[in-house]
């Protein structure tokens, strides 16, 4: 009898988000994948989960799960989860789906596993990938005893396609009450930004702390908007108060996997290289020719960034033209 893995969607704009969409395809290669949706939207998304790998959908069609924090969703999913029992929840890695996780796991006395870059069922046991301290891993298990929590990481997983799938979509019969109406979102703001995101950049162009200060980081942000790509940092930087935590890659901030990534000014520090080593091709550009970024490149160039990083930007210019 195959594992029923329940995956929580989340929507964007109406629409379910592609970290969601990469879990709902790993669960679907686990065993039975079943999908829960909550917002107003809800109903118009349900049909297309079946070509991600959804067999089920539970739908509630709510307004108040877009107008009010985490609480209406975690009630809703509590009675869910005591009725049903899954053997495991699986989350995409968002500030949202981490607060749903943890509430989840203290209110229902769950098993809680994050980070997670692969999963398997040996028997009846959950095997979970987890990295730890760069480019060590450890394997951390859930055994068959009620439902597991599992926190994936972006980017950890592509999105699958199952073609002529239509799954089964059950309407929930819900009742919110008040008290879950605690925290309401007054508004949402979104920051402007030229480019692609960083999560979906197929071409990003990063920095670090051999570009010498913050002013020269423009060098970066030109040669990215050059290529139609994403400007990306490393924590060094980060913390030094140069970007917002937004642009960090790495081990503590995102995973990306781009066609092309180039790390300028980038030493190659093993938390770095955690966030960003699954890129398809590595142009590194660092004074230093033992610098660890070398040994994942699949082009180094051994110069100054401050010099090198201009002539890129003219040349790529120079071509489009």
């Amino acid at each position: 009898m195959s594992n029923t893995i329940w995956v929580l969607i989340e929507l964007e704009n109406g629409q379910p988000a592609r970290s969601s969409l990469e879990v709902l395809g790993k669960a679907a290669k686990l065993g039975r994948a079943e999908a829960v949706v909550l917002g107003a939207a809800a109903a118009e998304v349900a049909p297309i989960l079946g070509a991600y790998g959804a067999e089920k959908v539970y739908v509630h069609a709510d307004a108040t799960y877009d107008n009010y924090l985490t609480l209406p969703a975690v009630d809703t999913l509590s009675a869910l989860l005591n009725d049903h029992q899954p053997r495991l929840l699986l989350l995409a890695t968002t500030y949202e789906l981490r607060d749903i996780a943890a509430r989840l796991m203290v209110r229902n006395n769950l098993g809680l596993i994050t980070d997670a870059t692969d999963l398997a069922f040996a028997g009846e046991e959950l095997q979970v990938t987890v990295p730890w301290g760069g480019e060590n891993v450890v394997t951390a298990t859930h055994p068959h005893q009620g439902t597991g929590i599992v926190l994936t990481r972006p980017k950890a997983f592509a999105v699958e396609q199952f073609d002529g799938r239509t799954p089964e979509v059950e309407t929930l019969s819900v009742s919110i009450n008040s008290a879950a109406q605690a925290i309401k979102i007054v508004d949402s703001v979104d920051v402007a930004s030229e480019g692609p995101a960083l999560e979906d950049a197929s071409i990003i162009v990063s920095g670090g702390r051999g570009l010498g200060k913050a002013e020269n980081f423009q060098l970066v942000e030109a040669l990215a908007k050059a290529l139609q790509g994403a400007p990306g940092a490393t924590r060094a930087i980060v913390d030094a108060g140069w970007l917002p935590y937004s642009y960090q890659i790495g081990q503590t901030g995102k995973t990306v996997k781009p066609t092309l990534y180039v790390a300028a000014g980038i030493s190659g520090a093993i938390q770095h290289l955690a966030g960003m080593k699954g890129s398809k091709y590595i142009i590194a550009i660092n004074k230093d020719e033992n610098a660890p970024i070398f040994s994942v490149a699949d082009l180094g160039v051994i110069g100054d960034a401050l010099t090198i990083l201009p002539q890129l930007t003219e040349e790529v210019k120079r071509r489009k033209a």
